[in-house]
């Protein structure tokens, strides 16, 4: 199609004609998967909130600069605004609906994050041996999130605070291998929207029971470090007493 459009042939002002024609439908059946998917995530037990979007190559947002361009939620009070209240997420879906929406790790979920090379790998292995896996979901940036149950505040948790997998918003940087999406961070959930026409879509959907994350991190860990190489200064490995 995208070849008929680049050369002046007489159909071309029919085929503009019918895609004109086609957009209202598309965009609504687009919008309706859209909000399909949303609320699926939510009744699977996933927080919401509503994010930023791209605007061509930039933010929808007023930062300029925005470092995480479509990747923010669009309040600073993302951790109480997180809802699986259907209500609330068809009007968020509904009233914006250009919006990504961010899910809240730490109070049902936590999300393991690899790179997309390493993650492919990790998934293959895990599903060969019969491993429960959850939800994953791939990136359009590289990166492959497998989504698990949260570990939430153990007895013993001095023993797993802090803990060098822990990835928060502002340290995304300084994880380049596993990163450990827990309290106080959040990913997109998909369908999301990056810029470059990038997108965040589901690879296995939130219908699959949320795993322990424990049960997947040493076939994660030895895929990432498979991943990193020599290069172990940027391996995150196996979580230790602060």
């Amino acid at each position: 199609m995208s070849a008929e459009f680049g050369r002046r042939t007489s159909g071309q002002g029919r085929i503009s004609q019918w895609l004109r024609g086609r957009r209202p439908k598309e965009a609504a059946d687009n919008a309706g998967g859209r909000e399909a998917l949303l609320l699926a995530a939510a009744d699977a037990g996933l927080p919401l909130a509503p994010a930023a979007h791209p605007a061509g190559y930039r933010c929808s947002c007023d930062r300029v600069g925005c470092p995480t361009p479509a990747r923010h939620p669009v309040s600073f009070a993302w951790q109480t605004q997180s809802t699986t209240d259907r209500a609330q997420i068809e009007r968020w879906a509904r009233h914006q609906p250009q919006a990504n929406f961010i899910t809240a790790t730490g109070m049902v979920h936590d999300v393991l994050d690899l790179p997309r090379e390493a993650g492919d790998e990790a998934l293959e292995r895990l599903l060969a041996s019969g491993i429960e896996v959850g939800p994953v979901a791939a990136t359009g940036d590289g990166r492959l999130l497998f989504f698990t149950l949260t570990r939430g505040t153990p007895e013993d948790e001095d023993e797993w605070w802090p803990c060098e997998l822990d990835c928060h918003p502002e340290t995304m940087d300084e994880h380049p291998g596993l990163r450990w999406h827990c309290r106080g961070s959040y990913v997109l959930v998909p369908p999301a929207q990056l810029p470059g026409d990038l997108t965040v879509d589901w690879v296995r959907g939130p219908e699959h029971p949320l795993p322990d994350p424990l049960t997947l991190l040493e076939v994660l860990t030895d895929a990432c470090a498979r991943y990193a190489g020599a290069d172990t200064d940027r391996l995150a490995a196996w979580p230790h007493q602060g």
